[in-house]
């Protein structure tokens, strides 16, 4: 009897167990890991997808664009070895490798409609023609639209959208501290470029007034392994780097 009282009490924790390991379990999605999500489609119905890395429920969330213009994608180097890292803790990372992937597909700046997505954001937006022809308004394009729809809802402390063929980081309007710490890792100059209407980073800095966002111009020829390892890293880093103050009082003025 004690050993039949002794095996019943046995299982009742067992399944006591089980039950709050469910519960835990409810609770707590993939604190840690990688999740594909589907952002929508281009004009011309290309797929446009983000992948998530790291910690899920982190509140320190970044997000790091590899392409916005189809003839500047040296950034896909650094985003495809992001997306192979060991994903990093306590940092919520999004990767949206290619904004333009119909661009991409015709090596235009532009995309199918050629609107160059950099110049259709609603911060300061104009109507500007040619090859930086800014669209029929602000978020004409749906891939500006998505965009500006995940921005919204990450509300990241850190953005990074990487372009070509300057060899600088760009003092974008953003904390400059946060800026030049990234600079100094990669081995760039920072710099303070051309302020133009309609740009993701102006906006996104406008938006997000707790936020960093800021260009990278990558070297012309493209990024070998090495050096996309070592622009990856440095996001990393970045991120990591709890000393950086992401406040309105150490940003750059926007022009």
């Amino acid at each position: 009897m004690v050993k039949l009282w002794l095996r019943a009490a046995c299982v009742l924790a067992l399944a006591a167990g089980l039950v709050a390991g469910a519960s835990d379990a409810a609770r707590r999605p993939t604190d840690v890991g990688r999740r594909t999500v589907m952002l929508g489609r281009s004009v011309d119905g290309r797929a446009i997808v983000a992948v998530e890395r790291g910690d899920f429920d982190s509140r320190r969330k970044v997000l790091v664009v590899g392409c916005i213009h189809g003839n500047e994608c040296a950034g896909l180097a650094v985003t495809a070895r992001l997306i192979r890292m060991r994903p990093p803790r306590e940092i919520d990372l999004w990767i949206l490798s290619n904004l333009n992937p119909d661009g991409a597909a015709a090596g235009a700046r532009g995309n199918a409609h050629r609107v160059d997505l950099n110049r259709n954001f609603p911060w300061r937006w104009q109507r500007v023609g040619g090859v930086f022809y800014s669209g029929s308004g602000p978020l004409s394009e749906p891939e500006s639209r998505m965009a500006s729809r995940l921005i919204r809802r990450l509300r990241p402390g850190i953005s990074i959208w990487f372009h070509e063929h300057l060899d600088v980081v760009d003092e974008s309007g953003g904390s400059v501290a946060v800026e030049r710490r990234f600079a100094a890792l990669v081995g760039l100059r920072l710099v303070r470029l051309q302020r133009e209407p309609g740009s993701v980073v102006g906006w996104e800095n406008h938006e997000l007034r707790s936020g960093t966002a800021f260009v990278v111009e990558l070297p012309a020829g493209g990024l070998n392994r090495a050096a996309a390892a070592r622009f990856a890293d440095a996001i990393v880093t970045l991120a990591g780097d709890r000393t950086l103050v992401h406040a309105t009082d150490v940003r750059s003025k926007a022009s």
